[in-house]
């Protein structure tokens, strides 16, 4: 937690908003999604699923193929703690649906389903969007299904198994947004990554969820930044973006979100 305390400091004293953004690109990004004030009908429903989860006093038994938790470490965890430490905040939730609004992608894989929190932003605003989700844990992955089906999401299949083995499966397909958030470590995300990347198009979006989360995961990110098919990045300290667009000039952006 110390790492990320410094980290944040100096984040603070190099990022900025759109008035330092002299892409076109990216001003628009930040000023039509990041900042866009606007109080969607899918807040509600965002708010709402987390809520209930919140209330949720059962228990599931947890197993970890990451990196595990900072805060949780018992295997035995209740929902309302999960959703509340390592479960999407409404924000960053919030955030993902105005995404999702701003590039309407049509073929979405997330790496880490969780509680379904950050799934189910994604699918509320393009319903006919293809939403792959993948995760680890058999028991979080039929509990969100579960409650994925009581409000009748049809968009989204929850795969259970290894990253590994699943995506192995998947590289034939495009991808247009790519949520990693289910690996916090150095090595796996590296993999995930250089694997995935054959998925890509020009508008591809691939998003980093804690890139400030140990210093072999900020390693992660800067490695990330350099490959020669990142054009550009936006750096906002919870989530980093990579972009793949080949008309732009490699450029790297920190913005406070």
């Amino acid at each position: 937690m110390l790492y990320q305390s410094i980290q944040y400091i100096k984040f603070l004293l190099k990022s900025t908003n759109q008035h330092g953004v002299h892409s076109p690109f990216v001003y628009n990004l930040v000023t039509k999604c990041f900042y866009d004030k606007t109080k969607h009908k899918a807040y509600y429903s965002i708010s709402s699923y987390r809520k209930t989860l919140l209330k949720n006093s059962s228990k599931i038994r947890v197993t970890d193929l990451g990196a595990g938790s900072h805060v949780m470490k018992n295997q035995e965890r209740r929902v309302s703690k999960m959703a509340r430490n390592a479960g999407s905040t409404c924000k960053r939730a919030k955030l993902l649906y105005r995404i999702t609004s701003y590039f309407k992608p049509k073929n979405i894989l997330e790496l880490g389903t969780s509680l379904g929190i950050s799934t189910y932003a994604m699918s509320l605003e393009n319903p006919n969007a293809k939403i792959t989700s993948i995760e680890g844990c058999p028991n979080i992955s039929a509990f969100t299904k579960k409650q994925l089906e009581k409000l009748q999401v049809k968009n989204v299949s929850i795969i259970n198994g290894d990253f590994n083995d699943v995506i192995a499966k998947h590289v034939s397909k495009q991808y247009d947004l790519i949520f990693f958030d289910g690996n916090h470590q150095k090595e796996a995300t590296l993999s995930y990554f250089e694997t995935l990347l054959q998925t890509a198009n020009n508008d591809s979006v691939f998003i980093f969820d804690d890139i400030y989360w140990s210093k072999n995961m900020t390693e992660a990110w800067e490695t990330i930044k350099k490959h020669p098919k990142v054009t550009v990045t936006v750096d906002t300290f919870f989530w980093g973006f990579v972009f793949f667009r080949k008309e732009q000039v490699k450029e790297h952006f920190t913005i406070r979100v």
